[in-house]
């Protein structure tokens, strides 16, 4: 099993953002070194927090790492042209020398939507559209494309990836219909933060047979996302994320169409909160019972200091990752 590390780029608007960069490439580098597969980036637009957009990151972290994977776990694509979307990404593959892994998902709050002039139905729409515009423009085709974000005959792209067929394609999704849409897409499931064993077995299940019903090959990354912290014993863990979680959580609720959630039952069920012999645990059974390929740790939490996050991915990449995946022991150890 692969392990790698969700990048918080979001601050608070009174601390300098210009700071707050700089300590997220030092995650990213560190992350790298200490045998982290990938790093993640989100996306979100007129958020509260001082938000730092992912694209032009994800080419400024391209030039500060050499080995380490750089995504987006999610990327709004619906809010974006796909003529622009296909040429910047095959940009930062160009820029990564082929290392990006592109998550998308088509948003959750109406604020967004509302603010490229996109309906709400639409960004469904244009999710299932892109996928394939993405693939068919990355793979050297000339196609003749159109919908409600304009209108492109025999378009082409002449740069071409570094990747062949360009950056994995990756689709997050919470509920059964989108869950059964990554599937028709052919693409896999980005696995989101929340879900307990017995919901995502429920749900790979369904994905699974979709995949089979439309003739796609099961063979391939079942990537997922998780809220994540480590310490001596299991009620320090606990005791040293509540406080991370709870503030992170209040903010969510103010943003429109956020959920509720039950703190204790997150912890304890979907959460990676423990010691290294419980996380190693909860992640091997993840492995072998739901054929989880990579996880993806969010291990900074917003307003949580740069120290408390250079300790987690620290004790991550020396009590965890080399107990789960022998392919970083031997990268690190090159």
């Amino acid at each position: 099993m692969k392990i790698s590390c969700f990048l918080s780029a979001q601050f608070d608007p009174a601390a300098s953002a210009v700071e707050g960069i700089d300590n997220v490439v030092t995650q990213a580098a560190t992350a790298e070194a200490a045998g982290f597969h990938a790093v993640y980036l989100g996306h979100h637009y007129l958020a509260q927090s001082a938000f730092v957009q992912p694209i032009p990151l994800a080419g400024y972290l391209a030039s500060a790492t050499s080995r380490v994977r750089i995504g987006f776990g999610v990327l709004l694509a619906p809010l974006l042209n796909p003529v622009a979307l296909a040429e910047e990404l095959v940009s930062l593959d160009v820029l990564s020398r082929g290392r990006l892994t592109v998550g998308m998902g088509a948003g959750y709050r109406r604020r967004e939507t509302a603010a490229f002039g996109v309906e709400w139905g639409d960004r469904l729409r244009r999710l299932r559209e892109y996928v394939p515009i993405l693939r068919s423009l990355w793979n050297g085709e000339a196609i003749d494309i159109a919908g409600s974000w304009g209108e492109a005959p025999r378009a082409s792209l002449a740069l071409r990836p570094v990747q062949p067929g360009g950056p994995p394609l990756w689709i997050g999704a919470f509920a059964e219909p989108a869950v059964r849409r990554a599937a028709r897409l052919d693409t896999p499931w980005l696995i989101g933060p929340k879900g307990n064993d017995a919901e995502l077995a429920r749900l790979l299940g369904i994905y699974r047979d979709e995949l089979a019903e439309r003739g796609f090959s099961p063979e391939r990354e079942y990537p997922m996302t998780r809220e994540a912290f480590i310490a001596d014993t299991h009620h320090a863990a606990v005791a040293g994320v509540r406080p991370h979680m709870e503030r992170q959580y209040s903010g969510y609720k103010s943003w429109d169409d956020a959920q509720s959630l039950d703190l204790d039952r997150y912890l304890a069920e979907d959460c990676l909160v423990g010691t290294a012999d419980e996380i190693v645990e909860k992640l091997q059974r993840w492995e072998s019972e739901l054929g989880i390929t990579e996880v993806s740790l969010r291990l900074q939490f917003v307003g949580a200091g740069q120290d408390e996050a250079m300790e987690q991915i620290a004790r991550f990449g020396t009590e965890v990752i080399p107990r789960v995946d022998s392919r970083a022991v031997s990268e690190v150890g090159r």
